[in-house]
């Protein structure tokens, strides 16, 4: 397969993300930003380290590995925005990114995973031909799963709630766009 494929255009654009969440992550131990969970406090790195090691599971997929993502992986996702969503007020209108380094930074993380959705995307819709961008496994094409496309966009929805926290934990105000 050529290193041109959208695969492999797929496979670095995860790699990307995952190396933003990474610096993001690093950006958050040093302000010490936490979240409470169903199971207590947990750290923000270690929220963050969690969907970096899911996102090597999409990435085995699309290098035709059985390995992917489950349900409760998905979940884990839906909690984390959850808890954000019962600590900060309801938006209504769209904010601009920034505020403080680990707020601005997992905005940068989120448009990635937004992009990176959106590759696999294209990846599932292509159909198969001479130079196909599907998976080639042995006895026929693979393509990304339901769930792991799911987890990326929720993963985009986690990382912008972990933003707004971020900012509001310290003591950025959210400001929306004036359309001027």
């Amino acid at each position: 397969m050529s290193k041109a494929s959208l695969v492999f255009e797929t496979l670095g654009t995860i790699d990307e993300l995952n190396s933003s969440i990474g610096y993001a992550k690093t950006l958050c131990k040093k302000y010490n930003l936490t979240l409470g969970t169903k199971n207590g406090r947990a750290l923000y790195g270690e929220i963050l380290e969690i969907f970096q090691q899911n996102l090597f599971c999409i990435q085995a997929e699309l290098g035709g590995s059985e390995v992917c993502i489950s349900e409760k992986q998905i979940l884990f996702l839906e909690e984390v925005i959850y808890e954000v969503e019962t600590l900060l007020l309801p938006l209504k209108s769209f904010i601009i990114p920034g505020g403080g380094e680990a707020g601005a930074y997992l905005d940068v993380a989120r448009t990635i995973a937004r992009r990176a959705e959106r590759e696999c995307v294209i990846l599932r819709e292509k159909k198969p031909a001479r130079n196909a961008y599907s998976i080639a496994v042995a006895g026929g094409e693979r393509k990304i799963s339901s769930a792991s496309l799911t987890f990326l966009n929720r993963l985009s929805s986690a990382l912008y709630a972990l933003a707004r926290f971020a900012n509001y934990q310290e003591g950025y105000t959210e400001k929306n766009p004036d359309y001027k």
